[in-house]
């Protein structure tokens, strides 16, 4: 189903706001969007609604299996008024918020669907869930300008890092919240603004009225930015995406400084949820 914009689908379309899991995939450009919209399809998304360019295409195979609303991400830049719109509409249920060439895993993912995942978070009292940002990154700049390829995906496998998140009314550090860094926005953190190196995003939450999603990948909500709750450690999940890649290289300012974003740490992405636990780049919690 194709839809002319937001207020056009939210009209015509509200049962596919009644429930969840739902995918938004935010579409910045035409770099595999089909593969993003079919991992969220096998992940088990009951509706993934992707925001995308009226000349943009998708594959045959999944055009009937997804909601398509046209938009223009980049000039518009409204993704929070999307998401909260969306937000408003879909009380109760969990949403998933991406951009195209970004792969949701969390543990156990190749067995289990998200909705079981995130019926076992709800069970632990739990609304939201940190996810990490994960840069992929071609290994062969030459053969990959854009430095894209899911055939030939690399990621860091060190370097990552945590600072306390100082509240700026007391000074002090929020209680269970956690600045994160690593990645490319780490290594090349020159060409990045401070205000984009973090690699932590409340990717996954649950709708409740009067939430509302910040420019930074946080909530209204302060314990929705929290990574675990009071007496145990709680599950988390990794975003895995080529964006910060992407971004690099078509930005002129770096780009022709990066010959190759391969280094010593770097390993070759498996594709498999197994990699990232044994790496410690998300927890599988009391989920077992």
């Amino acid at each position: 189903m194709r839809y002319t914009g937001l207020n056009d689908f939210i009209t015509r379309s509200p049962a596919s706001l009644a429930k969840g899991p739902i995918a938004l995939v935010f579409a910045e450009d035409d770099v595999e969007i089909d593969t993003t919209l079919r991992h969220n399809l096998q992940l088990g998304f009951t509706s993934v609604i992707v925001f995308m360019m009226p000349d943009f295409d998708i594959a045959p195979d999944i055009e009937d299996r997804v909601i398509r609303v046209d938009a223009n991400i980049v000039r518009d830049g409204n993704r929070e008024d999307i998401v909260n719109m969306i937000t408003a509409k879909a009380l109760g249920v969990w949403i998933y918020v991406c951009y195209n060439a970004e792969y949701l895993f969390f543990p156990f993912c190749e067995t289990r669907t998200i909705g079981e995942f995130l019926a076992f978070h709800t069970e632990e009292r739990r609304d939201a869930m940190l996810c990490y940002a994960i840069d992929l990154y071609a290994g062969d700049l030459n053969a990959n300008a854009n430095a894209v390829s899911i055939e030939d995906a690399y990621i860091d496998r060190s370097g990552y890092y945590a600072l306390g998140r100082p509240d700026p009314e007391t000074n002090h550090p929020k209680e269970r919240q956690l600045d994160f860094f690593g990645g490319l926005r780490w290594r090349y953190e020159e060409h990045v603004p401070p205000e984009r190196r973090k690699i932590d995003r409340i990717a996954l939450f649950c709708a409740k009225p009067g939430l509302e999603l910040r420019p930074d990948h946080t909530f209204n909500d302060e314990e929705y930015n929290t990574y675990a709750c009071p007496w145990h450690n709680n599950m988390t999940a990794a975003v895995v995406t080529f964006r910060t890649a992407k971004a690099l290289k078509r930005n002129p300012g770096s780009a022709f400084e990066i010959s190759t974003f391969r280094w010593h740490n770097s390993v070759p992405f498996e594709w498999h949820s197994r990699q990232l636990l044994d790496l410690g780049l998300m927890e599988s919690g009391q989920w077992f």
